[in-house]
């Protein structure tokens, strides 16, 4: 079907159609000059038979060029002459020939990745991020899109995307056996011994700092028929021991009680991964902590304070954030600057990039060109390329009187000469 063109500049079209204009103008005076002089000079003979022969072979040529170059958009003179307004006509096979063109020609492989190496893309970038304004405008606005995103999800889009993607994926997905490697790893990499000592640590500090609040729980259980006397040296020596123990624990890496705990979790390693029934029990805790309500309001609650934080930062000129941003930015400036074989390696990337692209949407970028000429009204078309070529086009009218005349002259002077 076809359509209208897309709208041009009017005041690029009317400089065009003024210089179209003159340049016609120019074509169609030298076939009125040599009009003229072919017929001031009919009849003559000698020199002025030469003038005379040239000047009418400038009218046959300026004549047939201008049939040629009028053909091309139009029925010359408005008749319906054979192999006649070719653009009208065969808009749609030029549409495919250029389409063809430009596939062959342009989007091959070695022409696309020669072009991509040769702009050496990586250079240009650690030159341009090497000055420092260009490296701050990066890190800004990077930071507003960033913010901006940042501020188009809502609540509601993250309680959907645990309730809806990860919720379901983690039922799915069995915990046991993934608990059981995860800590049969931590087990034997001792990774396990620095949390046992933060606890002991923790511990043995809060004890010490609460013996009150010690004294309190214990009382709640103390027998009632002890004296209070009793009561209290029984729990303050309780405490006391308390403190004593878990300060053994902490000074010695090889007490019982550190075995009796690796000896521990060791077995529930095994157990996650090999017992059915720990499994079993592992993934009826995991089901019972995924349907606790608070795992999607603690999920919002952990994006609500992770989005201000960033938010914060990022609308900061001197944010933690932006500051690093703009550090990793001259770092990675620095690097690439130093360093050949990064910048080749990443030119590399992107000429397999461009390549890539080319090869699967190659075709269908080319074929824009067929669909939206086939689109284009057919006399539209004609009249848009001829107000574009139409200048240059006149220059073939003008060379074909100048050199019909000059040809003119050399078979008048041949035939003058042979007889």
């Amino acid at each position: 079907m076809s359509g209208p063109l897309i709208p041009s500049d009017p005041s690029a079209d009317a400089a065009r159609r003024s210089a179209l204009r003159r340049m016609r103008t120019v074509a169609v005076s030298l076939l009125l000059l040599a009009a003229a002089v072919y017929v001031a000079t009919l009849g003559t003979e000698g020199a002025w038979g030469y003038v005379n022969a040239g000047a009418e072979a400038s009218m046959v040529g300026a004549i047939a060029d201008w049939f040629a170059v009028t053909a091309l958009f139009k029925h010359p003179l408005g008749l319906p002459v054979p192999h006649t307004a070719l653009v009208p006509k065969r808009k749609d096979d030029l549409g495919k020939g250029l389409e063809q063109f430009v596939g062959e020609n342009f989007l091959q492989e070695d022409i696309i990745r020669e072009r991509v190496l040769g702009v050496q893309i990586a250079q240009r970038v650690a030159d341009w991020l090497a000055v420092p304004a260009n490296a701050e405008r990066l890190v800004t606005e990077g930071s507003e899109i960033a913010a901006l995103a940042l501020g188009k999800v809502r609540d509601e889009h993250i309680e959907a995307l645990v309730t809806e993607a990860l919720v379901p994926r983690f039922r799915e997905e069995p915990i046991a056996p993934l608990l059981g490697g995860l800590l049969s790893e931590a087990i034997r990499d001792d990774l396990h011994h620095g949390l046992v000592d933060l606890m002991l640590e923790e511990m043995h500090a809060w004890l010490l700092a609460n013996p009150d609040t010690v004294h309190e729980v214990l009382g709640e259980r103390a027998p009632w028929w002890a004296p209070d006397s009793v009561n209290t040296y029984v729990i303050n020596r309780l405490h006391l021991e308390m403190v004593r123990w878990v300060e053994e624990i902490r000074a010695r890496p090889d007490h019982r009680a550190r075995r009796a705990l690796d000896s521990m979790l060791g077995q529930l390693a095994e157990d996650l991964l090999d017992n059915p029934a720990t499994q079993e029990r592992a993934e009826r805790l995991k089901d019972r902590v995924l349907d606790h309500p608070a795992v999607i309001a603690s999920a919002v609650s952990l994006w609500q304070a992770l989005r201000k934080a960033l938010l914060g930062s990022l609308s900061d000129p001197q944010g933690a954030v932006r500051r690093r941003l703009l550090v990793e930015v001259e770092g990675a400036s620095a690097r690439l600057r130093s360093d050949a074989a990064l910048r080749a390696r990443l030119d590399g990337l992107a000429a397999d990039a461009a390549v890539f692209a080319v090869d699967r949407y190659g075709a269908e970028l080319t074929a824009v060109i067929t669909h939206t000429i086939e689109r284009w009204d057919g006399k539209e078309a004609a009249r848009r390329i001829e107000l574009h070529v139409g200048r240059d086009l006149q220059f073939i009218r003008i060379n074909g009187t100048i050199v019909g005349g000059l040809v003119g002259v050399l078979i008048h002077a041949l035939s003058s000469a042979l007889h």
